[in-house]
């Protein structure tokens, strides 16, 4: 066990621990730090450098993350640093001359790393209790040699030196070359295909500098003119310089700003565009049967049984891992600049922002005289900023191509989720800017402030509609676990895959159902409970427990909802998400109890709730297609109707209180209707930020309807009165220079992480639009 309180490496320590036992540090020749809880930050460089004479160091049981820098330890022949949290071995470099190593137990390191480190400790013999002697030589030398020769071929074929030589324009041919021959250069099996990126772009590097060495030796290499203030100028895959401005609608008056001089939006580079047919119904793509299953390289097992499936496939495949170098795949920069207008086809040419809103109001009015429903102010406080956020877009992203192609322009991207922060201790970093995309056949995970696509992961033939996060703990060696944040993801085959993107890997897998999956969600408070919601018109329960180290779980099903029709929106109450579930489906809002102590585990809704709208259905419309749902608070749910060309708030507690156990049907308390699109357009979703009071729901045209919500709007709610928006947020319409501006496609999902940090939208265009919050 840990010790309770953490030691401080101090000098006395350090003789204490060592042997033989001496007084002077210079004398320690064996050194035991194991299982005293430290990190990486308690090592003391400049006293562990004093220990001139140590041969062997043991820092297993800890929670190093690396070896810090500067560490200068000429005798160390043994080191064990097994049952860590390593994720640098770069780090050890510097311990050349290191005999015997072990690193087991690191969950974070993969076979990537173990050839990282078996090239940078050239005296290195065993490893993890092996000898490696014959691995090694190869890994030094032959694959080495052979990755040379490939590197120049790329640099002969496609590469010269600039003239003349500067820093910015050699720097710009570095770039383009490790690029290059990162993407060309394929060598050994896929599960190490990051160490062989790795080992490319460095000796890419090194090739350059070799050919440079005579020439900055003769003359001081200069800087180009930098470029214009106000202005983020790169490159595209054409080679086109490119700039970004912005425009944005606030309070429905039109104001036009300067992007500030930061990254602007990303869009791989596009041909014309053409406007991609709209999606009527997402079921229509969806088989009555399950597609047989498309053989894969990289997959380890697949789990058939619905009705019991037991077991676990054991590392099933690889994610494909992005390059932290910018790949000429991922997204090349583009001009936002000023949308241009073009009526849809049978449509009126596009109002104004100021126009549609006049219109909205004026049929909000209309419908409100219609149904005349009784408003009430919601129990709960809102304690939530009073001041509004400005949100400025920062990436537009297109990731999930067909085949990686630029000119995929019609791929419709559905879900996406943030990564849940395992240490907010800097407030930013972590999962509160990491965000999971789906979309087509591929998930991506994606760094806000960057853009930079981290973790790709595609299936061949899928088509992802839902994706969850959860932080599981993953049981170890002793009994102790380790929290670690998977990814689950499913679509029109009906199978849930298993993903540890930290780790790079998909890890399992396993049939949810014989149709496709719609929505998924990962219960709060019992981290295992996964629900999925099905074509079937079931939502099933999954426990996935279980999970060790070597990546076995166990699946069991614990209930079945039947629905009636497709549950398109799954959200648990945040004050007892184990006691009840309100499932948004294509024919209404229903209710479920899911307390597991009760022995029935198929079971019907326990209630519906209807809404003001469904008045006014006629020949054309139900309008009980709830295609948005979420928690705003602990109490006030949103939601909306597909057509509906609004959005309700209502209190959950006063729904739940005026039923009275008899009729299914309950009619929802309604707090406040928020005016919204009048767009006929489904599976628009909405997203809800209930630290900072927001609603925000994206339209056809792709702007961002975003709301507000404060306490002192709760205490007007009372008025019946009709909200608008906060801020519509316009298009960023990102275009290629001469190619014309992208045309807004419809937002069908929004993201946004707990502390409204960065925003995520999905589009049916293949684009992911990155928002930020200024002033972060």
């Amino acid at each position: 066990m840990f010790l309770s309180t953490m030691e401080k490496i101090t000098e006395k320590i350090l003789l204490e621990k060592s042997s033989p036992k001496t007084n002077k540090l210079e004398q320690i020749k064996i050194l035991n730090l194991s299982r005293m809880g430290l990190k990486s930050e308690d090592l003391p460089v400049p006293l562990l450098s004093k220990l001139c004479s140590l041969e062997q160091l043991d820092l297993s049981g800890n929670l190093l993350q690396e070896i810090p820098k500067g560490l200068c330890l000429p005798s160390l022949k043994i080191l064990n640093c097994s049952n860590n949290d390593m994720e640098d071995v770069v780090s050890l470099e510097a311990l050349r001359n290191i005999e015997e190593l072990r690193l087991e137990d690191n969950l974070y390191l993969t076979v990537n790393d173990e050839h990282k480190v078996i090239f940078l400790l050239p005296k290195l013999r065993m490893f993890n209790g092996k000898d490696i002697s014959s691995t090694a030589h190869h890994i030094r030398h032959g694959s080495t040699e052979i990755l040379r020769k490939r590197v120049i071929g790329v640099w002969e074929r496609s590469f010269g030196l600039p003239d003349p030589i500067t820093a910015q324009s050699l720097a710009a041919v570095e770039k383009r070359f490790v690029v290059a021959a990162c993407t060309q250069i394929k060598y050994g099996p896929n599960s190490l295909s990051e160490y062989t990126k790795w080992r490319v772009e460095m000796i890419a590097k090194e090739y350059l500098k070799s050919l440079t060495f005579s020439e900055e030796e003769g003359g001081k290499i200069t800087d180009t003119t930098p470029t214009k203030e106000n202005e983020v100028k790169t490159r595209d895959l054409g080679g086109n310089s490119i700039v970004s401005p912005q425009k944005r609608i606030r309070n429905n008056s039109e104001v036009v700003t300067e992007a500030s001089p930061r990254k602007s939006s990303r869009l791989a580079s596009a041909a014309p565009v053409e406007a991609s047919p709209r999606k009527s119904k997402r079921v229509t793509s969806t088989p009555q049967k399950t597609d047989p299953m498309m053989s894969s390289p990289r997959k380890h097992a697949r789990m058939t049984n619905v009705g019991t499936p037991e077991g676990s496939p054991r590392k099933s495949s690889r994610l494909e891992n992005a390059s932290k170098t910018e790949s000429p795949r991922r997204a090349a920069k583009s001009v936002i600049s000023t949308p241009t207008s073009r009526p849809a086809k049978g449509e009126s040419p596009r109002k104004t922002a100021k126009d549609q809103t006049t219109s909205q109001q004026s049929k909000q009015k209309t419908a409100k005289t219609e149904n005349n429903t009784p408003r009430k102010t919601a129990g709960a406080k809102l304690k939530v900023p009073q001041e509004p956020v400005s949100l400025q877009p920062l990436h537009v992203l297109q990731c999930h191509s067909r085949q990686d192609s630029p000119d995929d322009f019609s791929t419709q991207l559905w879900a996406c989720a943030f990564e849940p922060p395992q240490d907010c201790s800097d407030g930013i970093s972590g999962g509160s800017r990491t965000v999971a995309t789906c979309g087509g056949e591929t998930l991506c995970v994606i760094d806000c402030e960057s853009g930079h696509v981290l973790k790709k992961y595609k299936v061949p033939g899928e088509e992802f509609f839902s994706l969850a996060w959860s932080t599981v703990l993953m049981s170890r060696t002793g009994g102790s676990g380790r929290p670690c944040n998977i990814l689950a993801a499913g679509g029109k085959r009906g199978l849930v895959k298993l993903i540890h993107p930290r780790v790079n890997l998909a890890f399992g897998e396993f049939r949810a159902s014989r149709r496709a999956i719609s929505i998924m969600r990962f219960s709060p408070r019992n981290a295992s409970f996964l629900f999925t919601g099905t074509y079937e018109n079931k939502i099933f329960l999954w426990d996935i427990s279980g999970l060790d180290r070597d990546y076995n779980f166990k699946i069991s099903k614990l209930l079945v909802l039947e629905t009636g029709s497709t549950p398109l929106h799954l959200s648990l109450l945040p004050t007892s998400p184990d006691t009840h579930l309100l499932s948004g489906c294509d024919d209404g809002l229903y209710v479920f109890d899911i307390q597991i102590s009760k022995n029935t585990q198929k079971r019907n809704e326990e209630m519906e709730i209807v809404f003001p709208v469904y008045k006014k259905k006629d020949k054309k419309n139900t309008y009980r297609t709830i295609d948005g749902l979420s928690f705003l608070s602990d109490d006030i749910v949103a939601s909306k109707s597909h057509m509906q060309g609004s959005i309700y708030l209502w209190s959950w507690s006063a729904t739940r209180a005026s039923w009275n156990g008899r009729k299914k049907e309950v009619p929802a308390v309604v707090l406040a209707e928020l005016q919204w699109s009048s767009t006929d357009i489904p599976y628009l979703s909405l997203g809800t930020c209930p630290g900072y009071g927001y609603v925000v729901c994206g339209d056809e045209q792709g702007r961002l309807w975003m709301y507000h919500i404060t306490d002192t709007m709760m205490e007007n709610f009372k008025s019946g009165k009709t909200i608008s928006a906060t801020e519509v947020l316009e298009w960023p319409s990102p275009v290629r220079a001469g190619k014309g501006a992208l045309e807004g496609p419809s937002i069908n999902g929004i993201a946004m992480d707990p502390d409204l940090h960065y925003l995520v939208a999905l589009t049916d265009k293949n684009m992911a639009v990155v928002w930020k919050r200024e002033g972060r």
